[in-house]
């Protein structure tokens, strides 16, 4: 059965489109030539920083973060930003009775701007409070712990089969890949992708995927 349901951030729960409107005004580049770079980095499995030094060979992101901090333009998010249907599946999976959770590659930032939210969770992990960042093993491991400890008994929900889906199922957990954001429309890896035990378009069904699947092995 399926206990615990811990979902990355960005591009599952949180719409990333307006934090990259924003960098693409404050390199000074066209917003949609700022997304056909990223999309182009993401397809040849770059990391994504290297969109930035694409217009700016020197670009530092932790530099460049506190200087738009110091311009009044910070980095951030808000509850205009998570997507339409988050909310709803994180309280719908509390009510079924299970521990949810929130654990993805964020900046120092985040964690309290998430907490801010009052979301309906019970753990919420970033990469900079964890000190490990995915596909690490040792970033899964600590998911598994703030679990309880059994990796069969977790579902991990992301957007990317690369660094959420494989590494999240190598931990022994079962996975359930989202197809939605940048990273879930361009990359394709099938065997990846056949090993999840559900795939979604958006969250509004898995609360009923999990009821079903823990109906069927209660």
């Amino acid at each position: 059965m399926i206990k615990a349901v811990f979902f990355d951030v960005g591009g599952t729960v949180l719409d990333e489109s307006r934090e990259f409107a924003s960098w693409a005004d404050w390199l000074g580049v066209p917003r949609h030539t700022f997304s056909a770079v990223f999309g182009s980095v993401i397809a040849r499995g770059l990391d994504y920083r290297e969109t930035f030094r694409v217009f700016r060979p020197d670009f530092d992101l932790a530099a460049e973060q506190a200087k738009r901090a110091a311009a009044g333009v910070p980095e951030s998010f808000g509850e205009e930003d998570l997507y339409p249907d988050a909310r709803p599946c994180l309280t719908a999976l509390k009510g079924q009775g299970l521990l949810v959770g929130l654990a993805g590659n964020q900046p120092a930032h985040a964690e309290a701007v998430l907490r801010s939210l009052r979301l309906p969770v019970d753990v919420i992990g970033t990469s900079a409070a964890w000190g490990v960042q995915k596909p690490s093993p040792a970033f899964f491991d600590r998911v598994v712990r703030e679990a309880g400890g059994d990796p069969s008994t977790i579902l991990y929900v992301g957007d990317r089969p690369d660094n959420d889906a494989l590494p999240a199922r190598r931990a022994g957990m079962k996975t359930c890949l989202i197809r939605r954001g940048p990273w879930g429309h361009i990359l394709d890896m099938p065997a990846v992708a056949g090993e999840c035990l559900f795939r979604v378009d958006g969250l509004d069904a898995l609360p009923g995927l999990v009821a079903r699947h823990n109906a069927a092995h209660g």
